[in-house]
C-alpha cells in the first residue's frame, strides 16, 4: 500500500502539535521542513516521538559534502528517521548525506524533481534523469518526484528502480492522488489535510485512493 504522509508545514507548534496528534492514526509518516522547525527548533522531533511515526527531515540539503554531513549529523541527533537532499550539487554532496544517514541507521531520499510549475525551468529535460541517476549510484533510499506530473514519475522509475518515491503537490497544487499512488511508494500531502475545518474527514479522501 502507497505510503500517506503529512507535511506538516505548519509554523505554530502548538497547532502543529494538535494536527499530528489528530491525524497520526491515518498517517504512516510526518514530513517537517523549514516553517515549522525555524519556528520551534530541532527538538520539535522530540515532541512528536510519542505518536511512534517515522519523521522526514524536509530540508533539502544543498550545500559543499562537510556542511551537510554536519546538518544531517544534527537532525539524525534530534530524532529523525529520514532526510531530504538535493542532487544538483552532486556525488559528492549527496554521498555525505547518504553515508550520515546510513550511520544513523536512517534513510536519505533525493529531490530528483520539484512540483511547482517554475521546477520545469531547470529540472526538465534531462536533468532530472542525470540526477535520478545519481542518487542510484550513490545509494540513496529514494528519490521525490512530483506528483503534479504522474508522467514525469513513470519515466524517473525507469531510472531508479525499486526504490522508494514520495511524491509530493497532491492536493492544494493540484496532483491527484489516484493518478499518482499507483506509481509511487509515498504521497505527500499538507495543506489539503492541514488547513481543512476537517483534517481526519480530508485524510479519509486521500487513503481511500492508496
Amino acid at each position: 500500500m502507497t505510503e500517506l504522509i503529512l507535511a506538516l508545514d505548519v509554523p505554530v507548534k502548538r497547532e502543529a502539535l494538535a494536527i499530528a496528534e489528530l491525524c497520526a492514526p491515518h498517517l504512516d509518516a510526518i514530513k517537517l521542513g523549514y516553517p515549522l522547525v525555524l519556528s520551534a527548533g530541532l527538538s520539535i522531533a522530540r515532541d512528536l516521538e510519542a505518536l511512534d511515526l517515522p519523521l522526514i527531515a524536509d530540508f533539502k540539503l544543498a550545500d559543499i559534502p562537510n556542511t551537510n554531513r554536519l546538518i544531517a549529523e544534527q537532525v539524525f541527533d534530534a530524532g529523525f528517521s529520514s532526510i531530504i537532499c538535493h542532487g544538483f550539487t552532486g556525488g559528492d554532496a549527496v554521498q555525505a548525506c547518504v553515508d550520515a544517514a546510513a550511520d544513523y541507521g536512517g534513510a536519505c531520499f533525493v529531490v530528483a524533481e520539484m512540483s511547482h510549475p517554475g521546477a520545469t525551468a531547470f529540472f526538465h529535460s534531462g536533468t532530472a534523469e542525470k540526477i535520478a541517476e545519481l542518487a542510484v549510484s550513490c545509494g540513496a533510499d529514494g528519490i521525490i518526484a512530483p506528483a503534479t506530473r504522474p508522467e514525469r514519475v513513470k519515466i524517473l522509475r525507469k531510472i531508479v528502480g525499486n526504490r522508494k518515491i514520495l511524491s509530493p503537490g497532491v492536493g492544494a497544487q493540484g496532483g491527484d492522488a489516484a493518478a499518482i499512488a499507483q506509481i509511487v511508494d509515498g504521497i505527500i500531502v499538507g495543506r489539503a489535510i492541514y488547513e481543512a475545518k476537517d483534517p481526519v474527514t480530508a485524510i479519509k479522501t486521500f487513503s481511500s485512493v492508496r
